[in-house]
């Protein structure tokens, strides 16, 4: 590739159009976002974040979050546009697409899977090549028969975040006052 891309970048879209796993999305580009950044809220990683969760939303019917996560991603987007550029997309596209989800969102209409204008042919070629060896199905539409898409958030095992937690709550009970 001409242009080098995160490899969190690659997962995320290999996951967008593979599997439509968009809670797998979030949660690749919420872990590079952490360990790779200074963790800035307006960050446009952030944006690909939001737009994964406001599709996830609005597959599962929530539209008030997914109408609060599309309007967030919107604002990150705007903000970074000229950064924007570096991701291989048609931009205004790109804008003219997050601008449709809004409306569509916003007249609580069912989710329709979405396909992201990548224009970086070698990305894009690869990005196929790996949703092909993951068996994945390259541009596919929403499997929304399967919970482990629809309902990842509440199937998932949450066992190491409670842990984390629970650590967290004991750090904070045995420190000592400061006065």
């Amino acid at each position: 590739m001409n242009q080098q891309y995160p490899q969190s970048y690659i997962d995320y879209l290999v996951h967008f159009h593979g599997d439509r796993d968009y809670f797998e999305c979030h949660e690749i580009l919420e872990d590079y976002w952490k360990e790779n950044t200074p963790m800035e809220r307006d960050s446009i990683w952030v944006g690909w974040i939001q737009l994964a969760v406001a599709l996830y939303h609005q597959r599962r019917n929530n539209f008030s979050g997914a109408g609060r996560m599309i309007e967030k991603a919107l604002d990150k987007f705007r903000l970074h546009y000229e950064e924007l550029k570096t991701f291989g997309i048609d931009c205004p596209f790109f804008m003219e697409q997050l601008q449709e989800l809004k409306a569509s969102i916003q007249a609580n209409t069912p989710y329709t899977s979405m396909q992201l204008p990548i224009t970086d042919i070698e990305l894009k070629q690869t990005c196929r090549l790996l949703s092909t060896e993951k068996g994945f199905i390259w541009g596919k539409e929403s499997d929304l028969k399967n919970p482990m898409i629809t309902d990842r958030h509440r199937l998932r095992d949450r066992q190491e975040v409670v842990l984390l937690r629970e650590k967290e709550l004991n750090r904070r009970k045995n420190r000592p006052a400061s006065y």
